[in-house]
């Protein structure tokens, strides 16, 4: 009770929305998804995809401000090796508690791998979304279209953006 008492007043006294989960009965804080990770050296597309090109292969997740959005992610519909993805069209799927997503591709190219981790622990796209929540392995077809993505800090200004407009 009194870490419940601690949050709600540090959450009051920052600002923040906060809220008791019914099924934990532990504090839930929603904070403004300005504060998401972006990372330097990765790529961002306006529909909260993330790039990281390494020589002739681009592995490809959803940021950190979109898991925020989605909540606890508890499956993942994601594309076949060998098959192809093209961009700003669907290639997958999030399943989350509160909506299912579409998951747009960034770039254009064939599928070289998956991660199979997802199918299991689809969670990790929330616990880890750059790193051991990755979703395909793309060799692109147009090096164009990773250049037209935004850096990080063009990134970060556009959620700053939306969540300003919400």
């Amino acid at each position: 009770m009194a870490l419940r008492m601690w949050a709600s007043s540090t959450a009051n006294a920052l600002k923040l929305s906060s809220s008791v989960s019914k099924s934990h009965l532990s504090p839930a804080f929603s904070i403004s998804r300005c504060f998401s990770s972006v990372l330097e050296g990765l790529k961002y597309a306006n529909s909260h995809e993330w790039v990281k090109h390494e020589g002739s292969v681009a592995t490809i997740g959803i940021t950190d401000h979109a898991q925020g959005h989605l909540g606890e992610v508890v499956f993942v519909e994601l594309p076949e090796p060998n098959s192809s993805v093209t961009k700003e069209k669907n290639f997958g799927a999030v399943e989350s508690v509160k909506a299912t997503s579409e998951i747009l591709s960034p770039i254009s190219g064939e599928v070289i791998e998956i991660n199979t981790k997802l199918t299991e622990s689809p969670g990790l796209i929330n616990s880890s979304p750059y790193e051991e929540g990755w979703m395909i392995k793309v060799k692109p077809s147009s090096p164009a279209e990773l250049e037209a993505l935004m850096g990080p800090k063009e990134y970060t200004k556009f959620c700053e953006d939306e969540d300003a407009a919400h």
